[in-house]
C-alpha cells in the first residue's frame, strides 16, 4: 500500500483521545512509508493529522476545493496540495490517489465521503480496503445501526470494510486486505 484517504472531522471533537488517534495514525503512516491523501485543510482533526505526518517527514496529498481554501486554511506548506473546483471533483481525485480508505471520527462530511467510498465497493466500482477507526466507540450507534440493517437485509456487507478500535489494529487489517488484491484497479 502506497498511499491512503484519510476522512475526518475538520473539527478536533470532544475528548482528547481524538487528536491522540490522528497523531498515532500519522506516525504509523510515516513509519510503512504511506502516503497520506485527506481534504486538504489545516483545522480539526484533518489538519492535525495532516501536520503531524508533514512534520515526521511523511508525504501529505491534500485535496481541497476553492471555495474551502478559507473555511478549512488549507494546508499549503509542505504538502501537495491540489485546488479543486467542487466536492465532486475532491472526492474523485481522493479516490483516484488512494489505495485504501480510512475514517477517523467526524461528522456528516466526514460520514458521506465514507458511505460514498463503501457504496462503490458495494458496486465493484473499486476492490479497494474500506476501514472505520472506532476510536473511543465513537462510532458505536453507526455499527449498532450498521447490523441493524444487516439484520432488515437491507445491507449485505460482505466483508466490506473493516473496523477497528485503534489504528495500528485497523492498518494491520487495511494492509492485509490490500496485500491480497491487485493494484490495478476499476477507478470511477
Amino acid at each position: 500500500m502506497k498511499s491512503i484517504c484519510v476522512f475526518c472531522g475538520s473539527s478536533n471533537g470532544n475528548d482528547e483521545i481524538f487528536r491522540k488517534t490522528a497523531r498515532e495514525l500519522a506516525m504509523i503512516l510515516v513509519d510503512k512509508h504511506i502516503t497520506l491523501v485527506y481534504g486538504g485543510g489545516n483545522i480539526g482533526l484533518m489538519g492535525e493529522l495532516a501536520r503531524t505526518v508533514r512534520d515526521l517527514g511523511g508525504k501529505v496529498i491534500g485535496i481541497i476545493p476553492e471555495f474551502l481554501m478559507i473555511k478549512e486554511v488549507g494546508l499549503v506548506e509542505g504538502c501537495e496540495l491540489h485546488i479543486v473546483e467542487n466536492m465532486h471533483q475532491r472526492k474523485s481525485l481522493m479516490a483516484e490517489y488512494s489505495d485504501a480508505f480510512l475514517a477517523l471520527p467526524g461528522g456528516i462530511g466526514t460520514l458521506e465521503e465514507f458511505f460514498e467510498v463503501l457504496t462503490w465497493k458495494q458496486l465493484h466500482l473499486h476492490n479497494k480496503p474500506v476501514g472505520l477507526l472506532n476510536s473511543n466507540g465513537y462510532y458505536n450507534h453507526l455499527l449498532n445501526f450498521l447490523q441493524y440493517t444487516r439484520d432488515s437485509d437491507f445491507f449485505k456487507d460482505r466483508g466490506l470494510m473493516k473496523v477497528g478500535e485503534k489504528p495500528k489494529e485497523l492498518m494491520d487489517l487495511l494492509l492485509h486486505e490490500h496485500a491480497g488484491i491487485s493494484t490495478n484497479y476499476d477507478l470511477i
